[in-house]
């Protein structure tokens, strides 16, 4: 009886084993697909802000103004 007790609980035990591995091995695929997700996220955060200022300097730049008040000038 004690030795059958005894492979219930190794059975037990080994499943058990088995069972928190693949938790475990989902839960690191989800967090590196999170994280991918988020390096993505933020790559593209990067972009568009590079973009925004790319058009503030061009907004900003003293010949582009320039180059939109002389329509005006020539109008008036």
């Amino acid at each position: 009886m004690g030795s059958r007790f005894c492979l219930v609980f190794v059975v037990f035990c080994f499943t058990a084993v088995l069972i928190l591995t693949v938790y475990l091995h989902s839960a690191n695929n989800r967090t590196f697909y999170e994280l991918c997700t988020l390096k993505a996220e933020r790559n593209q955060l990067k972009q568009q802000l590079g973009n925004k200022q790319l058009r503030l300097e061009n907004l900003t730049n003293p010949v582009a103004i320039s180059q939109r008040l002389e329509p005006q000038i020539y109008t008036d």
